[in-house]
């Protein structure tokens, strides 16, 4: 009986393969267009920005890459099909005229080049795509170095494990892909073409000496490589997760079990891959078949029951023992990748009380002078109403904290630029010539002194939430300021702002500045003046070709016809600072919270960038999504990185030009292995530390990110014994914010405290800490940002048989106090209460001091935004130390007035009183240098004698004041409602302070 014979494919007409062809260009053109476009654009704006090399490096480091993987992989693929062909039968025998194999095997053999040369192409061609996002491995492989700090187990250097062992297992991963794939290749080209035959009849199943041979070859190699697989997996011990979230790195299960298993184990495959190679020569597949069983027998009795028995049963009964050296090493990994050594942070004892008084201690004068009342956090709508100006223009969500030096005095001032907000526009102004041509950039540098408003507000609560008190004062250095020659107590020399956070809130974030032919300026100034951009920024669009690029890259049609762009017109795109950074520098990971700087009578986004590792041994492993997200995150959705690391560094300060949008990058930190990998690797782009210049150091702050990154670690790692550290007893939490009602972290602030030693202001970033589960205050974290002392943490351990409020219990006690609750009572009626940043002041030589500003906001049913939020109270607390304990409040329009009901009269005398004659919007007073503070009166004291020094009298007077309160509240006058409750206040604390 003859075969059928195959079917024919049929041809196509000329005509049908024209149309083929342009089909598949096109498709190829939708498929790559993008990415093309892209890869132009990227590399006009990399040159733009002076960092074109990344570019290059960064590409050739890939097609490299993407070439040196594809030709392996299709190369051994390749070669699996071809000795696969060459070694098939001469003859083979069919199983009937249906057979399925001999048709396909017709079909390969009429294309024998689209089968044999596709095949390993495509391979090829797919693994090099996945492989070149890999770069990153092997850049680092070719130009890492050594840490000087060799890991306990292995002694190598933890450059090893940091450079060196990605790349061996990114190699292995790929031959084994490349092995796995020629073996699958290898099988189906001997099936097709009869070396391997199954089936029944007289012929039945069979494999020819080829086919055996060459399988053997591939599972043998196969095994070797999972041979050298267990050898690296020895060393990835060393950051093994069995034990999280306890502890990261190798236990004493992996230490006595696992690690053994591997070398059982590698022993056992290469035994394996002998008898695959010896069923080349024996011809009898049944000892490579008995060999394989005993590897997965192995793999599951000695690589995975084992190590489970001696966790069940050695190390649990016995864990802190047991585990205690491990323990420790994770303690002493941890610090060093952390930044968080003794070397780098000073533990000192902190009573949590003190017996001085704040007045009579210098550094104390200085920690109150600076104690700030102006929440960065909340201020954002206060700052938009009364600094706007224009309705396109806007401030971020949450403004920032920086320090200036006017006539001589170093103050905290919350500064903001003032930028062009695209989602502003409104009506014409979102025309695409307007949006993109006219309303192009922002205008001015905004500050206000932190600790200073612009009247205080009155006695009366109510009466202050329906005042123009309470706002802060502002200087201004913008357009209108430069051209009225008004002194500028921040002198700005060029305040438009091209670059910046708000600018860039939009998925089209591009502005096309300079002029075209015989048009005038087109960007808006003032009402009554245009501007010409005539910085370094942007893409020149002058030519065609790059507006068609454009054009398809926004896929905006305008970009090619519009009249207003000529032969001189750049595109400005990519205007976020943080972004800007992380293009330029692809290997750092930006801080979440940029800020402006005046540079030199520049406008500067300063922005932290820190160098990561995932893979430090022994170092605990943790997301930095998980531990950056605060309460303030969660309200303004600051961008938070992604990713887990196990190291992390902050060696590079970069700046951002507003103007041009000019990177530069600086390097802070000598000593570290991944910053000098990298500067290997592109030469030439990251500053040298000389290069930071005084006025710009001056404004460095320590990054909020790594911060909170090291108080998460200090909460457990400031445990030396590893059996403490094993019970979590003296661990300590991130208190919650207490300011407002969510479970997230209070967020780190930016303080100016007095320097114990010498009484000067030090500004530093500070957190409280709780204890564990607890609410109870715990320690005290500070990181100094002065150029002398930067990067200094100094924890304050409490001691822990005393009870010292935390933030959570102080903002109970002052809420509830009975003036506040009162008046907060009344408040509520018309009035949104918010409670800014609560701070945790160390005074008094041991003392804790929390400082608080209330502020109102006025209620409106139609959402009117002409409500703002303004201060209206501060309030403070306070724990007096032994015999009494007991904890002070004190409510007041001032902080000085608040302090003195705490610490007597005279305490307050150091803060910084409102300024009495600013202008009721805010600004600066007429005819004042830097809304220069004005004197109030002095508070009376919290607490006097009692009328007549004998308990009847205190009595007497209590009940007086109570019933003088009830007529009060009754009669509705909030004044006298105020100093009634005044009068009961100083009536119970006159009685307490009666001998028992």
């Amino acid at each position: 009986m003859g075969m059928r014979p195959p079917a024919s494919i049929p041809s196509l007409s000329r005509r049908n393969r024209v149309f083929a062809g342009i089909g598949a260009v096109l498709l190829v053109l939708l498929l790559l267009g993008p990415r093309l476009i892209t890869t132009y654009t990227d590399w006009l704006w990399f040159g733009e920005t002076g960092f074109r090399g990344v570019f290059t490096t960064v590409l050739l480091s890939r097609v490299v890459l993407f070439l040196v993987v594809g030709v392996v992989v299709g190369l051994i693929v390749w070669v699996g099909l071809l000795l696969a062909y060459r070694s098939r039968p001469v003859f083979v025998p069919t199983v009937g005229p249906n057979d399925p194999v001999a048709r396909y095997r017709t079909t390969v053999t009429g294309r024998l080049r689209l089968f044999g040369i596709g095949i390993p192409a495509v391979v090829g061609v797919l693994s090099g795509l996945v492989a070149q996002s890999n770069w990153v491995t092997v850049q680092m492989f070719l130009n890492g170095g050594e840490f000087g700090t060799t890991d306990p187990q292995f002694g190598l250097d933890v450059g090893f494990y940091a450079f060196d062992l990605p790349f061996y297992r990114f190699v292995l991963n790929w031959l084994f892909v490349a092995v796995v794939l020629a073996f699958i290749g290898n099988l189906i080209t001997q099936y097709i073409f009869g070396g391997i035959r199954f089936g029944g009849g007289a012929s039945g199943s069979s494999i020819s000496n080829a086919a055996r041979i060459q399988l053997a070859i591939l599972a043998g190699v196969f095994v070797l490589l999972k041979a050298v697989a267990y050898w690296l997996d020895r060393y990835e011990l060393l950051s093994s997760s069995r034990k999280e979230p306890t502890f990261t790195g190798l236990s004493y299960t992996d230490a006595n079990a696992v690690l053994p298993a591997k070398l059982i184990l590698l022993a056992i495959a290469v035994v394996c891959a002998i008898a695959f190679f010896a069923a080349i020569f024996l011809r009898d597949l049944r000892i490579p078949a008995m060999a394989t069983a005993l590897l997965v027998l192995s793999s599951v009795l000695v690589g995975a029951a084992w190590p489970l028995v001696v966790e069940q049963f050695s190390v649990r009964p016995n864990a802190a023992d047991k585990e205690s050296p491990y323990i420790q090493r994770n303690i002493e990994a941890t610090r060093a990748a952390y930044g968080i050594t003794d070397d780098d942070v000073t533990y000192e004892d902190y009573p949590g009380f003190s017996t001085q008084a704040p007045r009579d201690i210098p550094a104390d004068q200085t920690t109150i002078e600076n104690a700030r009342l102006l929440d960065p956090n909340l201020l954002s709508p206060t700052f938009t109403q009364q600094q706007q100006l224009k309705n396109f223009y806007g401030f971020p969500q949450s403004l920032d904290i920086d320090r200036y030096e006017i006539d001589g005095e170093t103050r905290d001032y919350v500064v903001a630029a003032r930028e062009l907000s695209p989602r502003s526009l409104t009506g014409n102004q979102t025309d695409w010539i307007n949006r993109h041509t006219v309303y192009t950039h922002g205008n001015g540098f905004i500050s206000a002194q932190a600790n200073q408003v612009n009247a205080a507000a009155s006695d009366s609560a109510e009466e202050a939430a329906n005042s123009n008190s309470g706002y802060p004062v502002y200087n201004v250095s913008d357009i209108a300021s430069q051209q009225s020659d008004q002194d500028q107590l921040i002198e700005v020399d060029q305040p438009r702002i091209y670059y910046g956070e708000v600018i860039a809130d939009t998925d089209a974030d591009y502005a096309i500045v300079g002029s075209a032919e015989g048009e005038g300026p087109r960007e808006y100034e003032t009402d009554t003046s245009q501007y010409t951009y005539t910085g370094e920024g942007g893409v020149p669009i002058g030519n065609w070709f790059n507006r068609l690029a454009f054009a398809a890259k926004y896929t905006e049609r305008n970009i090619l016809f519009s009249s207003a762009i000529g032969e001189n017109s750049k595109l400005i795109f990519d205007r976020d600072p943080r972004d800007r950074v992380t293009k330029v520098a692809p290997w750092l990971t930006a801080d979440g919270n940029t800020y402006p700087a005046v540079i030199d009578g520049r406008i500067q986004w300063i922005v932290d960038a820190y160098t990561t590792l995932d893979n430090y041994p022994y170092a605990q492993r943790s997301s930095l999504d998980g531990l950056l997200e605060d309460s303030i995150d969660q309200t303004t959705g600051r961008p938070l990185p992604r990713k887990e690391v196990s190291y992390i560094r902050n060696s590079v300060k970069a700046t951002v030009d507003a103007y041009d949008g000019s990177v530069t990058l600086y390097q802070v930190d000598q000593n570290d292995p991944v910053l000098d990998a990298w500067m290997s690797v592109f030469p030439g782009t990251v500053q040298p530390e000389e290069e930071v210049s005084d006025e710009l150091r001056s404004h460095f702050r320590y990054p909020e990110d790594l911060f909170k990154v090291q108080r998460e670690m200090l909460a457990k790692y400031h445990v030396d014994d590893p059996r403490e550290f094993f019970t979590n007893n003296a661990f300590w939490s991130v208190p919650s914010d207490p300011t407002i009602d969510t479970q997230a972290n209070q967020p780190p602030y930016y303080v100016t405290v007095g320097e114990p030693e010498t009484g000067e202001p030090s500004f530093n970033l500070t957190s409280a800490m709780v204890g564990f589960n607890r609410q109870f205050l715990s320690a005290y974290i500070s990181a100094k940002s002065d150029p002398e002392n930067y990067g200094e943490i100094t924890v304050f351990q409490l001691p822990t048989d005393s009870q010292t409020q935390g933030p959570q219990q102080t903002q109970n006690s002052m809420i509830s106090d009975p003036r506040v609750a009162s008046e907060r009572t009344l408040l509520e009626r018309s009035n949104r209460i918010q409670y800014g940043n609560l701070l945790t002041l160390p005074i008094g030589d041991g003392g804790i001091l929390y400082v608080e500003p209330m502020y109102t906001e006025r209620n409106s049913q139609n959402q009117d935004s002409s409500t703002f939020p303004q201060l209206s109270r501060v309030l403070v607390s306070y724990r007096e130390g032994p015999p009494s304990n007991s904890i002070r409040v004190g409510y007041a329009p001032t902080l000085s007035e608040a302090l003195d009901q705490v610490f007597g009269a005279g305490t307050g005398a150091a803060a910084t009183d409102p300024v009495t004659d600013a202008p009721a919007e805010g600004g600066t007073p007429a005819g004042s240098e830097g809304a220069a503070p004005q004197p109030t009166e002095p508070a009376e004291p919290a607490a006097p004698a009692a009328p007549s020094g004998d308990r009847d009298s205190a009595v007497a007077e209590l009940d007086s004041s109570l019933a003088a309160l009830r007529q009060a509240q009754q009669s509705g006058d909030f004044g006298a409602y105020g100093a009634a409750l005044d009068r009961v206040q100083r009536a119970v604390a006159a009685y307490e302070a009666l001998p028992r």
